[in-house]
Order: structure tokens, then sequence, then C-alpha cells
């Protein structure tokens, strides 16, 4: 189901407020929306919500739709302050402006990307996808850290993870860059991979801010 932008935000706050909050409904008032916002006409003719003065309720298919809603936001909000280190309000603006790109099976890819997590940075759910409920069931773990692999195993470089420049820029000068091959030679007593024809070595520290899919 295509939505507005607005429809979304509307929905995403009806998720909290009824589903978390553990309100039988949502106040129009108290969400900050106006009774005559054009994006809960939109809603309602999609059967979606019905509106009650200021009052604002899930119809099945609205329910099902702030569920993905709030889930791509919360994704959005792990991207920018775990993979783009973007913190504070300027993180939650991105993550509010990101989330609507996310359709279309890219919130699929995104939460394979960051191994399928339970939680936002502020502790809150992430409500699960069909392939969080796959990966378990097979054992894929998606992107994991260097750590992960084995003596021999290969990947392709998903992101670093790191909040030191220089470390970033020495984890390049070794060619390790998102999309290309990395092969694990080593992991004791350091790790030792290889990344086209040259292999590297370095600490267990900086094989963990290594992140690979399998």
């Amino acid at each position: 189901m295509k939505l507005t932008d607005r429809a979304e935000e509307i929905l995403e706050s009806m998720w909290i407020a009824i589903e978390e909050e553990g309100q039988g409904f949502a106040d129009l008032e108290s969400l900050g929306f106006a009774v005559d916002d054009q994006a809960l006409e939109e809603l309602a003719a999609l059967a979606c919500i019905t509106v009650t003065g200021n009052r604002v309720q899930f119809l099945p298919d609205g329910r099902v739709e702030g569920e993905k809603t709030i889930r791509r936001h919360r994704l959005a909000e792990r991207l920018m302050m775990d993979v783009f280190n973007i913190k504070g309000d300027s993180a939650e603006s991105k993550a509010c402006q990101f989330e609507h790109l996310l359709n279309d099976g890219v919130d699929t890819k995104l939460c394979t990307m960051l191994n399928h997590p339970a939680t936002c940075p502020h502790g809150k759910r992430i409500p699960p996808g069909d392939c969080c409920e796959e990966a378990r069931n097979s054992g894929d773990l998606g992107v994991v850290p260097l750590t992960e692999l084995k003596p021999g195993e290969e990947g392709a470089i998903a992101y670093i993870l790191t909040e030191d420049n220089k470390k970033m820029q020495k984890l390049m000068a070794m060619g390790v860059l998102p999309g290309n091959s990395i092969v694990l030679m080593q992991s004791f007593p350091s790790y030792i991979f290889r990344v086209g024809y040259s292999e590297f070595a370095i600490d267990t520290a900086m094989a963990r801010e290594i992140f690979v899919r399998k």
C-alpha cells in the first residue's frame, strides 16, 4: 500500500499511542494532528482508520501498515546511528526522512545488512519482518563481523563500523571497501585477511569493526 509521508507519520504516532502505550485509541490533539488533515481522509478512504471526533483507531489494514511504518523508522534510526555514526536530533531528523524510502523490499535489505536488530537505538522494539524469521530458521545471520568468519571463509565487505577516522582511513587503504571480497586467512594470534592479491594483519578490535556478508 503506497501512502503519503504524512499518512505514514500519522500511522507511526498511532502505533506508539495504541500498541505501545496501551491506549485504546489515539487522540488527534495529543498527537499534534488536526481533524481536517487530508492525510486522515486518505487513511480513512483506504480503510486504515476510523475517526470519531478527536479519536482515531486502527482498522486491520491500518494496524498492519502502522507496524510496517514503525519498523522502517526504527531500522532507519539504527542505520543513522550505528553505521553513519550520526547522533542526537540530527539522527532522528534524517531517520524520519529516510524511512519513507524503505519500501518495495528495501527495508528487508537494510534489516539483513544490520543483522536483524530487535530494538532501535533507544531500546524500543523493532517489529520483526519475514526476513528475521527466515534468518533464525536457516541460521543465516546475514552481515557479521569479520571475527565470525572461520579461516578460509570468504565474504563481501558490507561496511566498516568505527568512530575512529584514522582506523577508517587505514582500513580503506588496505582495500576494505563495501562490495570488495575478503578472505580470512588466520584468526590467531592476529587476524590476517586477503583483499585482492594482498594480505594484511589486524588486531581483534579492528576485525570486529569490519562487517561482512557471508
